[in-house]
């Protein structure tokens, strides 16, 4: 492409700071320097991990471009890269996979040392790449996707299949394959087990979805707002509950309309208080419980430590386990297998200068995250 090795001019929804709307600015994208990729964006998914930036619960600095479900086209590389080239089609990736570390080494494991989960908002090389208004931008978790253009490191790019419609596959950047992953593979649901899933965003959906996949007989799914259960139930829920509909705690509903057989869990939510009521509600002995929403910064849990003792399992669960250049390719082809359907997980599609609308669908609960 002719912007190759040039400085882009281009739009992207900077936040300023805390409780701030997004602002369309003019910024400034540098080329991508060694091991890096300059990527053009097709499509951009709303997720709540970036509200959380917004309203200050995950610590990053400002000014900062968000956004980390995505899915672009590679327009530049940096000398060095080998895994992508200009014209791919990419997903990136806040989890890294250096494919060198501890964790990208273990089988089991997916959390990359590279990874920015604390808001460092810098590349490997401890810069950024954009400015505006003369001031550096910090980037967000590797991958800052509400920008026209965005440079990721290349461990933060997966190769996809080109005929993947962007507007679907993005979700497959962080809210499905979380949700999905979950599941399938962090919880290893069993075939003819009862599941139950607090919060019914988009990311619950998703966990629903691969219950579901994987032979559970009876999924439940919890949420205050009831508007949410026609889409669960067509996604796979069983039934759906309000916790406001009684005044027992929800551990003992549910053990009242289970029989006291819940095997698995999934706290989809991101609240201290419901992540305790999670574990309570599985089997006390033989229960897993999945902790899949992201915590607030800086806040401690307390909880009985008699609900692991007689033999509970409480399980983290990031990026829904996979590891992300290898899983994410695959996770795509499945898609265009149809071997599961994200349209249903789609509420609304806006232009990117309507993007505080959609955060407000989101606040609002209107939207499907």
């Amino acid at each position: 492409m002719g912007t190759a090795g040039k400085v882009i001019k281009c739009k992207a929804a900077v936040l300023w700071g805390i409780n701030q709307a997004f602002s369309i600015e003019d910024i400034e994208v540098a080329p991508p320097k060694a091991k890096e990729v300059r990527v053009k964006i097709l499509a951009t998914g709303i997720c709540r991990t970036d509200d959380h930036v917004i309203k200050g619960a995950i610590v990053s600095k400002f000014p900062v471009i968000v956004g980390h479900e995505a899915v672009g086209v590679v327009e530049s590389v940096g000398e060095g890269v080998t895994t992508v080239k200009p014209g791919d089609k990419v997903i990136p990736l806040f989890l890294p996979q250096c494919r060198e570390c501890s964790a990208c080494c273990n089988p089991e494991g997916n959390l990359c040392i590279r990874s920015d989960l604390t808001g460092r908002g810098v590349l490997a090389d401890g810069t950024t790449r954009f400015t505006c208004k003369g001031k550096p931008v910090q980037h967000f978790m590797n991958t800052s996707t509400f920008t026209e253009y965005t440079v990721l490191d290349e461990s933060s790019v997966a190769k996809i299949d080109g005929a993947a419609a962007p507007e679907k596959a993005c979700l497959i950047g962080c809210g499905f394959s979380t949700g999905y992953g979950a599941a399938v593979k962090t919880a290893k649901v069993t075939p003819g087990s009862t599941c139950v899933v607090f919060g019914l965003g988009g990311v619950g959906l998703s966990v629903i979805m691969g219950c579901k996949a994987a032979g559970a007989s009876r999924i439940i799914g919890i949420d205050i707002n009831k508007d949410k259960f026609q889409k669960a139930l067509a996604v796979g829920a069983t039934e759906c509950i309000s916790p406001k509909d009684s005044t027992k705690p929800i551990s003992e509903v549910l053990s009242d309309m289970t029989g006291n057989t819940v095997q698995y869990t999934f706290e989809v939510i991101g609240r201290l208080e419901t992540m305790v009521d999670a574990l309570s509600s599985c089997h006390m002995n033989y229960g897993t419980s999945v902790v899949v929403g992201a915590p607030p910064s800086a806040k401690m849990l307390t909880y009985d430590p008699m609900l692991l003792f007689t033999g509970r399992t409480w399980k983290g669960c990031i990026f829904g386990g996979w590891k992300s250049r290898d899983d994410v390719p695959k996770l795509v082809t499945e898609l265009l297998e149809e071997k599961f359907d994200l349209d249903q997980l789609i509420t609304h599609t806006l232009p990117f200068k309507n993007i505080n609308e959609g955060f407000e669908l989101l606040c609002s609960g209107q939207s499907g995250i």
